[in-house]
């Protein structure tokens, strides 16, 4: 079989900076309100915008594209604790919380709610689960959260999981043809973390065996992923 990758084409061990541009990120019937809205910012009608949806959706680069946009600063949930609101944001006009649904000090997140309020700034949060779901008891913040914007970003359809297997196959400078497309497409977990997962694989397989890309170097791969995850059937 003709290999779709010529050798002098591997791809070399480089560390790889997925790009975070607004023209990078592929808009799909799953993601395009969510799109709408980072793009109609700063005309948000209230302050405070949550993104939700599975690991991997595109919520961090979304998030990534209004923080650069709007010089917001960026947190992590999980490092709330105990910081000082003031000490935290200073002057800034916006912030981005990620992954708000698995465990914030709410006190501290109230204090940045209103503090970005009285400034006519904008905060952005991401989670995997809608505010209505998350386990907030403080009634201030859980009133704040209920207000919110909240734009749900579902698993890729088919047009995106084609659009991703490409553009993750380029990012690692892998020219995968329409027979490997094909071949994977239906045989994945229709999830952007399976998509991702499964190209590193393929990517560190061809690298250690100092092999081009090929259906069968695919397959074998998938078939692997599947028998380690108790998947049982062989790709066929």
């Amino acid at each position: 079989m003709t290999p779709e990758v010529a050798p002098q084409q591997l791809p070399l061990a480089l560390e790889l900076r997925p790009a975070l541009g607004r023209d990078d990120f592929m808009v799909a019937q799953c993601n395009r309100e969510a799109v709408a809205w980072i793009d109609q910012w700063p005309n948000w009608p209230v302050p405070a915008l949550c993104l939700y949806g599975p690991k991997g959706c595109g919520k961090s680069h979304l998030a990534e594209v209004w923080r650069a946009r709007s010089a917001a600063l960026s947190v992590a949930a999980g490092d709330l604790g105990g910081v000082d609101p003031d000490a935290l944001l200073g002057d800034a006009q916006g912030l981005v919380i990620e992954d708000a649904d698995g465990g914030l000090d709410e006190t501290v997140c109230f204090h940045l709610y209103n503090m970005l309020k009285e400034r006519g700034g904008h905060l952005l949060l991401t989670a995997t689960l809608p505010p209505a779901r998350w386990k907030v008891t403080l009634p201030d913040l859980k009133s704040r959260l209920g207000a919110a914007l909240v734009c749900e970003i579902s698993p890729p359809d088919d047009d995106l999981m084609v659009g991703l297997l490409l553009k993750l196959f380029a990012d690692r400078q892998i020219q995968a043809g329409p027979q490997t497309i094909s071949y994977i497409l239906p045989r994945i977990e229709r999830s952007f973390v399976a998509l991702t997962d499964l190209v590193a694989a393929i990517d560190r397989r061809a690298l250690a065996e100092k092999r081009a890309v090929t259906l069968p170097l695919v397959r074998s791969v998938m078939e692997d992923i599947q028998m380690a995850t108790g998947q049982g059937n062989r790709a066929d």
